[in-house]
């Protein structure tokens, strides 16, 4: 994703739009988001969990370069799984030092 439009509410969730490039096509993309929640890890940093996914069809970004296999089916699938899992660290402020 090139960068997050916007951020959204969903039932339980979020839904997180922002702009996918692949291929020079871009796209708007939605991903379907869940909050995992924060702890600190054992350097005392606070930390945050999120999960994402969202599927596309690649045709729409141009790909659709496939090849028949002898079998009668096609090499590879139109449709294209994404799946994010994120941890962010909260910064910590930089302690101002008193001359």
């Amino acid at each position: 994703m090139v960068g997050s439009k916007r951020i959204e509410k969903a039932g339980g969730g979020y839904r997180v739009v922002g702009e996918l490039t692949l291929h020079g096509v871009s796209r708007e993309v939605t991903l379907d988001a869940e909050f995992a929640g924060t702890g600190r890890d054992p350097w005392g940093n606070q930390r945050a969990g999120f999960s994402a996914k969202a599927s596309l069809d690649r045709r729409e970004f141009g790909l659709v370069w496939n090849a028949a296999l002898e079998t009668g089916g096609v090499l590879v699938g139109e449709k294209v799984e994404i799946t994010i899992e994120l941890e962010a660290v909260k910064k910590v402020a930089a302690a101002s030092s008193a001359a």
